[in-house]
């Protein structure tokens, strides 16, 4: 079963959520476990895995055997340890490169990237300067700095809560 870890914006701090499977983190938003808030933004973290693959999975790919529930391949989530890997070492002047990573770490997660997040990612891609696009086109980066006022970084919570 995917964690989705979310950031409440009143607490500064960090939250992990469990969804029985991808569908309903589409439908539904969590609230914030201590103080209540529904200001909650989604966070990009490690998830964890439910099942091992068996010997006659050997010779299929991640999406045969995805189904509704890609997390539970444990390919995705070796793939997403390579990528996270890669993103340590990416040149932060190079828009390009932050373009791939995300195109690529949308196509690991199989989750469709929506018209406006596309669009950024396709300009960075073209190596469109990251200020720019989103000076253009808004938050589309949800810079979290800006979300607790130039405050302390967020701290974690310990607890796993449904979705």
């Amino acid at each position: 079963m995917p964690i989705y870890e979310y950031l409440c914006t009143t607490c500064n701090r960090i939250y992990s959520f469990m969804a029985k499977n991808i569908e309903e983190t589409k439908t539904k938003q969590p609230t914030c476990p201590k103080c209540g808030s529904a200001n909650l933004r989604k966070q990009i973290s490690r998830f964890s895995v439910g099942t091992a693959p068996t010997n006659s999975d050997a010779d299929k790919t991640p999406s045969d055997l995805a189904g509704d529930e890609p997390f539970d391949d444990p390919r995705v989530e070796r793939d997403m340890m390579k990528l996270m890997d890669q993103a340590e070492n990416i040149d932060d002047n190079d828009p390009k490169q932050l373009g791939q990573l995300m195109r690529k770490m949308s196509e690991i997660t199989g989750e469709t990237l929506d018209p406006e997040m596309e669009e950024a990612v396709r300009r960075l891609e073209n190596g469109e300067d990251p200020e720019k696009v989103e000076e253009e086109m808004g938050d589309i980066f949800g810079d979290e700095q800006d979300t607790t006022g130039g405050a302390a970084p967020p701290t974690y919570d310990d607890g796993l809560y449904s979705l």
